[in-house]
């Protein structure tokens, strides 16, 4: 790839990403955002526990995979929260309202947690 080339993608990204950014400030609702910032926390405490693991070690090794499960488990479970009250997707789960849908996400994550902590020992 030749040096313009490489420019010229260089500028096509960072315009395809500053688009992508605008649209998504100016068509995302404001729950949606508050959950996406919730689930790249997440995400990024799932791969903070990884790499301190890649890293440091595994020497209390339930507690690393019992937070490393919360982790994933947490991101799952707010990913199924996302689509469910994405207006988007009004079709698809019509019997589940907004709100019906965050008690279920409440009590599976209350389950989880339960499970994690259950899993420390």
């Amino acid at each position: 790839m030749s040096g313009a080339a490489g420019a010229g993608a260089g500028a096509s990204l960072g315009s395809v990403l500053r688009r992508c950014l605008s649209e998504y400030g100016s068509g995302t609702p404001s729950r949606l955002k508050v959950l996406d910032a919730y689930l790249l926390y997440v995400l990024l405490s799932g791969a903070l526990q990884f790499g301190y693991c890649l890293g440091v070690g595994t020497f209390p090794f339930n507690s690393f995979l019992s937070g490393f499960i919360s982790a994933v488990g947490s991101f799952i479970l707010g990913v199924c929260l996302r689509i469910q009250i994405n207006p988007q997707n009004k079709g698809q789960f019509q019997g589940i309202s907004p709100e019906r849908a965050f008690a279920d996400f409440l009590f599976a994550s209350t389950i989880l947690h339960l499970v994690v902590i259950n899993f420390v020992g």
